[in-house]
């Protein structure tokens, strides 16, 4: 603590003037914590923190962004007119997925619009204006004789029929009709919109006609087959109920007006939808005991927590318990967070959730789940004991002290270098004004870089920030991020959703130095199986396992296909698959380096 000696002033007694002392430091202590809890820094604890190494960029940056010279050329709007309206500080979410069938994935994006009073109120908002709208970029991407790549897009949003021009915040994909072309469903201040691909191109909003019609705020959704019929399911998370004209306006602890917190509103229920597969959907929500517990959704992640061969789900909410929807097998869902040990963080506080992936970083056969969160709460590492019971590994793997001074959003299990292990990559942005960034004149001072983890295989985390690229240095308000190979080269690339700002395409440029095998797993119609178990198996050695997903991240959609690094690519003699409604087939190895289509029906049948 702090004290000063009091000069020029009469005597006074001594237990007076040192009671005084003490006061003037609890005051300046108090000023001093506000002004920490309000920057871009926090003190750390006792707990050790894995420093990142100095930048190595040129030839050696991991990632560059190349979305401007591949024409992945957009800008987000959100609206901004002076008055901080919560909606402007949520999106955008962005999506990767093969719409036209040609093997690449292509982009989708949403757009924001004005909110409010008329935007010439606010000296913040850009001189130049994006076109209005979601934007659709297809994947022209050509490989020449000789190998090499070149990535380009092509905005196709007008002659794709895409006309949307609400207030977008996130986007699912997954194929509703099985068809064989991908669907999209487009999460917006005010209700999802479905978008069913046409297969020619174009895509028609069927969502009233669908049974999926609403005025909620939405923003995470996951496409999974809950009841293994065969037909792609749906689960909605919805926010807080709100409009401009129910702001209740809010201000930050200088007494400056800044964005309100979630629960100065009320939370929003999610809703559950059975495909009944002729094209619509049904409201299971309170049928499927749904209904009963519920927060304010950002994150949502569909997979099966305790191995039984069922799809759970698990819903991030922001600043509330999560939950862990344990499926019954019979068509109801049971809230399992708590007693699992993932509805709040290790310490017993519920946290300000936003992103979160599941998958097996550790090796052990089980998914683990990982959730971004607040600016001083840290990163969240759940580790799974192989029955859905998790225990909070954060800060003995060395996330908590090194996320605490960011706001994480989208973020994503990658192996970023095809080792076989998995990394954790997070994009940030902070949700309440910093001041720091505010007293430097920053017009949008919520801006904080993103950050790369690698897995060192000893259950920590190593953070090599520093060596991930200078785009990655580059404080920006990022939200969404979508992973997936978007140049088919054997390693994961990510495209990152900016809010006010432009859309970044991050080119991984090391993973496929290793030896690498991409798999499709495919079924009725020729769609993605969404929620298939693939296994790589060694003889004599320690198995693989993954799982096909497009949910998960924030509010975005994710390649649905399944890329494994190899690390020495040696040892490996099978492929197997578990299928979603529990059928298990294997295939031979078919060697490294190359992309694979694993049909259902068509491998060894595994009892």
């Amino acid at each position: 603590m702090f004290a000063w000696r009091l000069r020029g002033l009469d005597p006074v007694d001594d237990s007076a003037r040192r009671g005084a002392a003490k006061r003037r430091a609890f005051v300046f202590f108090v000023l001093f914590v506000s002004f920490v809890a309000n920057s871009s820094f926090v003190f750390l604890g006792c707990e050790r923190r894995n420093e990142s190494p100095a930048p190595r960029l040129g030839e050696n940056a991991w990632f560059t962004d190349q979305a401007e010279a591949a024409g992945l050329t957009f800008v987000h709007d959100n609206g901004m007119t002076g008055h901080r309206y919560i909606a402007e500080i949520m999106a955008p979410g962005v999506a990767l997925f093969d719409f036209d069938n040609d093997g690449d994935l292509d982009v989708y994006v949403v757009q924001g619009q004005t909110l409010g009073s008329d935007r010439s109120t606010d000296s913040s908002a850009p001189a130049s204006r994006q076109l209005p709208g979601d934007r659709l970029f297809r994947n022209d991407l050509r490989v020449g004789a000789d190998g090499r790549r070149s990535l380009h897009f092509t905005d196709v949003t007008q002659q794709a029929g895409i006309t949307l021009q609400t207030y977008g915040m996130g986007v699912a994909a997954g194929d509703i009709d099985n068809d064989g072309w991908t669907d999209l469903l487009v999460t917006r201040l005010t209700g999802a919109v479905l978008l069913r691909n046409n297969g020619n191109g174009t895509f028609s909003d069927i969502t009233t006609n669908a049974g999926l019609a609403s005025s909620t705020w939405s923003v995470p959704a996951s496409f999974f087959d809950f009841d293994r019929d065969g037909w792609l399911d749906l689960y909605v998370g919805n926010y807080i109920r709100y409009s401009t004209q129910s702001d209740v306006g809010c201000f930050a602890l200088t007494g400056a007006p800044d964005y309100c917190r979630p629960q100065n509103f009320p939370a929003v229920p999610g809703r559950l939808y059975r495909n009944r597969g002729d094209g619509t959907f049904a409201d299971v929500t309170v049928a499927a005991g749904v209904s009963r517990e519920f927060g304010p959704a950002l994150g949502s992640i569909a997979f099966d927590a305790n191995g039984d061969g069922w799809t759970d789900f698990y819903v991030a909410n922001d600043g509330s318990d999560n939950q862990l929807w344990m499926n019954r097998k019979n068509g109801t869902f049971e809230n399992r967070a708590l007693v699992a040990g993932v509805a709040v963080n290790g310490a017993g506080r519920a946290e300000g959730s936003m992103g979160v992936d599941a998958a097996d970083y550790d090796g052990d056969g089980d998914e683990d789940l990982i959730i971004t969160n607040l600016t001083g709460e840290g990163t969240t590492l759940y580790a799974n004991d192989g029955s859905g019971l998790f225990s909070d590994v954060a800060a003995m793997a060395g996330l908590r002290s090194a996320t605490l001074r960011t706001t994480g959003f989208g973020t994503s299990w990658i192996d970023v270098d095809n080792d076989g292990a998995l990394d954790i990559l997070t994009v940030n942005g902070a949700v309440q004004t910093m001041q720091a960034l505010a007293q430097a004149g920053d017009r949008f001072p919520l801006r904080q870089s993103k950050q790369l983890f690698r897995n060192t295989r000893d259950g920590r985390f190593a953070d090599v920030t520093g060596q991930a690229g200078s785009v990655f240095q580059m404080p920006e308000v990022s939200r969404g991020a979508a992973f997936g190979d978007i140049d088919n080269d054997g390693d994961l690339d990510v495209v990152i959703g900016n809010n006010n700002g432009p859309l970044r395409l991050l080119v991984n440029r090391i993973g496929n130095r290793q030896p690498w095998l991409g798999t499709r797993v495919t079924g009725p119609g020729g769609r993605d199986m969404l929620g298939a178990k693939i296994t790589l198996l060694r003889d004599g050695g320690r198995s693989v396992m993954r799982h096909a997903r497009s949910d998960g991240s924030y509010a975005s959609a994710n390649d649905p296909r399944v890329l494994f690094g190899l690390g020495d690519g040696k040892g490996f003699a099978r492929v197997r698959v578990q299928w979603p409604d529990g059928r298990v087939e294997e295939w031979p190895f078919p060697g490294a380096n190359r992309w694979i289509t694993l049909t259902l029906g068509s491998g060894q049948a595994v009892r």
